[in-house]
């Protein structure tokens, strides 16, 4: 069975997946995926260098104390 998401049930999922695949076509569906991937990709490295500096910065305030 596939959990729900947002409230999402299967038959939504597939008229929304049927709906993406008329829309874009079968070609251009790996693009799209592609390029989400990327903005994921750059989102978490973002939010990782953001991690690293707060830890830095909250270590070298430890070291001044």
């Amino acid at each position: 069975m596939i959990p729900a998401f947002m409230g999402l049930g299967t038959p939504e999922i597939i008229v929304i997946a049927l709906a993406i695949l008329l829309l874009f076509g079968g070609r251009k569906i790996p693009e799209l995926m592609r390029g989400l991937g990327k903005g994921v990709r750059s989102f978490r490295e973002g939010m990782n260098d953001i991690s690293s500096e707060i830890n830095k910065a909250d270590s070298d305030n430890r070291d001044k104390e």
